[in-house]
C-alpha cells in the first residue's frame, strides 16, 4: 500500500473506532494484546439543601477469548445518605411524623418541606456478561446480575441476538430481560392509603412487597458512511407487583384552609397529623424510542440522542442528550455534555388529600412522578498515558425544576412552594487499564 492509501486507511480506522466507541489497536508487533480491560470509576453525587449524596465506586473487567468471545464483569458499591422528601405537604407550622421503622419520630420546622433526615442506604451489585459470535453473522449475549440494598433485593437475567445484514453495515438486534425485586422496607411494607400510626403501631403493615419486570428491546445500527452512524431502539416494559414507594405519604387537609388535619397522639409519641402512605397501581406498560446519532468530523466525534417514552400511568417524558468528544494534543480529550428531560405529571399525582372526599384508588405526591424539567451540564477531560492506560475527571451541574398546578393548591398551600427546584452536583474520577 503506498503512503496515500496507508493514511487513508489509518483515518478510517480511527473514524470507525470512534463511532463505535473503541479505540485503535496497535500493531501487533508493536504491542501485545492485553486479556483483561479494566475500567473503574469514583463517583460522588450531591443534591442541594443537604439533600440525598451518593458516593459510588464501580469497577467493568473485560476478559477477551479471541474469536469475538468475551466475559465481562461488573461491581458497584454505593453509599447513599442525607434528607428524602417524604411527599406531604409545606406547611405554617411544624410538622411531626412517625419514622418508618416506627420506633421514633422526627419533625419538620414550619414552612419547611418535609424531609426525613434518617435516609441511610447502602448498595452492592454485581454482573456478569457472555458474549460471542453464533455463525458468521450473529452474535449472542446473555447475562445475570443481583444487587441488594438494607431494605431491596434484586435479581435479574438477560439475553439479545444480533444480526448483520449488508456487509456488517446493518446491524439487527433484540433483547429479552427479567428481574424480580423484592422490597423489605424498614418496620414492614405499610398497606396503601393506611394512616400513619403512632410510634409502635405496626398494625397497618402487609407481607409482600416484590414485583416482576420483563422488558424487550429491538434496534437496528446502521453505517451511513464512514464518519456517520445511526442506532434507533425500540422497548417495551412491563412491571407487575408492589409498585408503591413504601416512605412516601400524602397529606390529609382540611378542604378550605389546605392544611394537614391536626391529631393529638397516644402519650404524645406519633405524628400530629393526618398522613396516609401513597398508592400506586400494581402494574405498569412503559414503551420507548430511542435513536442516536454519531458523526466523526476532523478527529472530533459528536453524539447527539433522543429518547421518547410513554406509559400507562399518564407519563410521558423526552430526552435530548449530547456530548462531544474534542481530542487535545496527541494523548488528551475533552468532552463537553448537555442533557435535557422533560416530565409531565401521573394521572394520579397530587399533593394531597382532602378530608371527607372519598379516598381515590391511587394517590402519590412524589415529586418524581409530578412535573418538571432537568438540565445536566459538565465538562470531562481524559487523558492517556504512556503505557497505554486512561484516566479522566468529569465534572457536572444539575438543575430540576418543577411545577404544581394552582387548581391542584388549596387555601394556605398556595404561600408555600411546594415543589421547590433541585440542584445537584456530580463529579466522576475514572481510571482504565489493561493487562
Amino acid at each position: 500500500m503506498d503512503k496515500e492509501n496507508d493514511t487513508l486507511g489509518s483515518a478510517l480506522a480511527a473514524a470507525t473506532c470512534a463511532l463505535l466507541g473503541t479505540a485503535a489497536v496497535a500493531p501487533v508487533e508493536a504491542q501485545e494484546a492485553k486479556r483483561w480491560d479494566f475500567d473503574s470509576a469514583l463517583m460522588f453525587y450531591g443534591e442541594s439543601d443537604s439533600r440525598v449524596s451518593d458516593l459510588s465506586a464501580s469497577v467493568l473487567a473485560k476478559r477477551d477469548f479471541d474469536d469475538d468471545r468475551f466475559l465481562s464483569l461488573d461491581l458497584s458499591i454505593d453509599t447513599l445518605t442525607g434528607a428524602s422528601p417524604s411527599g406531604a405537604t409545606v406547611m405554617g407550622r411544624a410538622q411531626t411524623f412517625t419514622s418508618p421503622s416506627g420506633k421514633g419520630t422526627y419533625t419538620t420546622a414550619a414552612g419547611d418541606i418535609p424531609l426525613d433526615d434518617a435516609f441511610r442506604d447502602s448498595r452492592i451489585a454485581l454482573g456478569a456478561t457472555w458474549t460471542q459470535p453464533l455463525a458468521r453473522l450473529y452474535t449472542f449475549s446473555g447475562g445475570i446480575g443481583l444487587s441488594n440494598e438494607f431494605d431491596y433485593r434484586h435479581i435479574g437475567a438477560n439475553a439479545s441476538l444480533a444480526r448483520d445484514f449488508n456487509q456488517r453495515n446493518t446491524t439487527l438486534s433484540a433483547g429479552l430481560a427479567f428481574s424480580r425485586d423484592e422490597n423489605n422496607p424498614v418496620g414492614g411494607t405499610p398497606a396503601p392509603l393506611s394512616l400513619m400510626g403512632d410510634v409502635g403501631d405496626l398494625s397497618n403493615r402487609i407481607a409482600d412487597g416484590s414485583k416482576d419486570i420483563v422488558d424487550l428491546l429491538v434496534g437496528v445500527t446502521q453505517v451511513i458512511n464512514k464518519t456517520t452512524l445511526v442506532r434507533i431502539n425500540y422497548s417495551h416494559s412491563i412491571s407487575d407487583g408492589y409498585l408503591t414507594d413504601p416512605y412516601k405519604l400524602l397529606s390529609v387537609v382540611d378542604p378550605l384552609t389546605g392544611d394537614t388535619v391536626l391529631r393529638i397522639p397516644a402519650a404524645g409519641n406519633g405524628p400530629t397529623g393526618l398522613y396516609r402512605f401513597e398508592s400506586r397501581p400494581d402494574s405498569r406498560t412503559k414503551q420507548a424510542l430511542y435513536a442516536q446519532l454519531k458523526k466523526y468530523f476532523g478527529g472530533k466525534v459528536l453524539d447527539v440522542s433522543f429518547r421518547y417514552m410513554t406509559d400507562d400511568w399518564g407519563i410521558d417524558s423526552q430526552t435530548l442528550d449530547g456530548q462531544l468528544h474534542w481530542p487535545v494534543g496527541m494523548s488528551s480529550y475533552l468532552e463537553p455534555h448537555v442533557r435535557y428531560y422533560m416530565q409531565g405529571a401521573a394521572d394520579f399525582y397530587r399533593t394531597s388529600l382532602v378530608a371527607g372526599q372519598a379516598l381515590p384508588q391511587f394517590a402519590s405526591a412524589d415529586s418524581r412522578l409530578g412535573e418538571f424539567d432537568g438540565v445536566t451540564v459538565g465538562l470531562k477531560y481524559g487523558h492517556k498515558m504512556g503505557s497505554g492506560n486512561e484516566w479522566s475527571m468529569r465534572l457536572e451541574y444539575y438543575q430540576q425544576s418543577g411545577s404544581v398546578a394552582d387548581s391542584a393548591l388549596i387555601g394556605n398551600q398556595r404561600q408555600f412552594d411546594q415543589f421547590p427546584d433541585l440542584t445537584a452536583v456530580i463529579a466522576q474520577f475514572g481510571y482504565r487499564f489493561g493487562r
